[in-house]
């Protein structure tokens, strides 16, 4: 692949260039080191051209990463950078940024969310996703409706066959205060309190007191790796979803989720008080 990127070529570049940086490396000396020209380097940083398995190899072995889990873990990375993914059926129907959130999803072994307004999308179900396309602001095509809610149901099969460890945060009132109808709503709840069941996933509420905590904007994170570590963060927005790679601006967003989880109802009381929202709900 020349000219163009990948989210997974531009991860692949981002944590080749983090390690060239840890060793103290410069471009050039790289260069010298894969016996090529500085500017490929440069490329293969930025996600525009695909490092060759050689290449990562003698790459790593000059920064002195020898752990065979994330040499293995970057060449597979290589090689999958422009596989095809499902979601490549619906590429004419989607936006390119929509994509990327579904292949960083996709590759991810733990993945974080946290929502103020609407119930994740992995957790939501067919009849809230619908909800949730029908009265948000941006006015969607009728026939474009079904396809969208396809697509969101299929982002979560991978999440329920236990393919990530996944840790999701929602606000108070999204539990409280029915989305549209209160059927959609109860159905929603019991979905809720089905996922946190799954050892693979953990569901908590904040409360409605840390209200201006809950202005934070919405945000999923991503780890790649055997351990829980923040890689990558994408940011739901009106029109577009923005990746976000660079260390300092993931950290933030690292340390953002920690403080949001610390201040939410723990796994068991968040379970409990979407019970009761459901019991209150059909007492209604």
């Amino acid at each position: 692949m020349a000219g163009r990127s990948t989210v997974r070529s531009r991860r692949l570049g981002a944590t080749l260039k983090k390690y060239r940086l840890a060793a103290k490396l410069d471009q050039p000396h790289v260069a010298e080191v894969i016996a090529n020209h500085q500017a490929r380097v440069s490329r293969i940083e930025s996600g525009l051209v695909i490092a060759r398995p050689i290449e990562i190899r003698v790459m790593l072995d000059a920064y002195g990463v020898d752990d065979p889990e994330v040499r293995v873990r970057l060449e597979k990375l290589a090689k999958d950078a422009n596989r095809r993914g499902w979601w490549q059926e619906y590429a004419e129907h989607l936006r390119s940024d929509y994509m990327d959130h579904i292949a960083l999803e996709e590759d991810a072994t733990y993945i974080w969310n946290w929502h103020p307004s609407v119930v994740p999308g992995l957790l939501q179900t067919a009849s809230y996703t619908e909800a949730v396309i029908r009265t948000g602001p941006l006015e969607v095509a009728p026939g474009r409706v079904d396809l969208l809610v396809q697509v969101r149901m299929r982002r979560q099969a991978r999440v329920a066959e236990g393919g990530a460890s996944c840790d999701y945060i929602i606000w108070e009132p999204v539990v409280t205060h029915p989305l549209s109808s209160m059927q959609v709503h109860r159905e929603q709840l019991s979905a809720l309190l089905e996922a946190g069941q799954r050892e693979n996933v953990t569901v908590r509420v904040l409360p409605f007191s840390k209200g201006p905590l809950a202005a934070t904007s919405p945000f999923a994170s991503f780890g790649f790796g055997p351990e829980p570590t923040t890689e990558a963060v994408t940011l739901e927005q009106l029109r577009s979803t923005l990746v976000v790679d660079e260390p300092d601006e993931v950290d933030v967003y690292g340390h953002t989720f920690d403080l949001l989880r610390s201040e939410s109802m723990a796994p068991e009381e968040s379970a409990r008080f979407i019970r009761n929202a459901l019991r209150s709900s059909e007492e209604d």
